[in-house]
């Protein structure tokens, strides 16, 4: 089953296109890692595929119905760039920021031994619930993203799209949060990617699109390090960095 179907999407700031015909389908459970310099469109597409933005041509579907419609975004747990540093000051605990992703469902917040069910599940399936009376804006950036994981959880999401999730986040902590990110994949969790350090991004997904405005390449991990899509993409000598385990 596709996901995210993009066809044809073309999209401009003014009369500048960032995005530019553009066609990819992402299938059920698959890790797609999203690649390309800055100012290449990532985030832009990301939004398209998501149903943030809509294309000023060409089509985008998820779920098999047109992205943006609200039964396809209740499906979508989104972490969008730099989250982590614009909602460090919240003043919410970990399990009150784990049940907003409860609230679209339960818009007048009445929950039900099912709701407390899901967020305890999702604390206990991305390991933090020792953290739960901490107050978000005191933990550390590792902690931060395993709590956005959680609240998608919560959500019940069947895509989790995030967009540069580990900037500011140290090393250790980007491991453990990618090898999370490896478990719910295995467990059927759809993921899109964004990601600048493109080892980790071989390393971990199934697939990979490298983009700058125009997509450059979109195939498995072993294919795209043996062709010349990311020096083309980057406009110089690229070479991939791995990262072992």
């Amino acid at each position: 089953m596709a996901v995210i179907e993009v066809e044809d999407a073309t999209f401009a700031y003014g009369d500048q296109p960032v995005v530019e015909d553009v066609s990819l389908t992402v299938e059920e459970g698959e890790f797609l890692g999203l690649v390309g310099p800055n100012g290449s469109g990532k985030t832009t597409l990301l939004g398209l595929m998501i149903g943030l933005r809509q294309p000023d041509s060409g089509s985008v579907r998820l779920f098999g119905e047109p992205a943006g419609s609200r039964e396809t975004g209740q499906r979508v747990g989104y972490v969008p760039q730099d989250v982590a540093g614009d909602e460090r000051g919240m003043p919410v605990t970990v399990r009150e920021a784990v049940r907003m992703g409860r609230y679209p469902s339960r818009p007048f917040g009445r929950f039900g031994d099912d709701d407390h069910a899901a967020v305890d599940a999702a604390l206990e399936r991305v390991g933090i619930t020792d953290l739960v009376d901490r107050r978000v804006g005191r933990l550390s950036g590792g902690q931060r993203q395993r709590v956005f994981i959680a609240r998608a959880l919560a959500a019940e999401a069947d895509l989790l799209a995030l967009d540069e999730p580990t900037v500011g986040v140290d090393a250790e902590s980007r491991e453990a949060f990618y090898d999370l990110l490896g478990d719910l994949n295995e467990d059927g969790m759809t993921i899109v990617l964004i990601e600048h350090d493109i080892g980790v991004v071989t390393t971990h997904a199934s697939e990979i699109a490298c983009l700058n405005r125009e997509l450059y390449f979109h195939g498995d991990p072993e294919t795209f390090v043996e062709t010349d899509a990311l020096a083309e993409a980057y406009g110089g000598s690229q070479s991939v960095v791995h990262h072992q385990h």
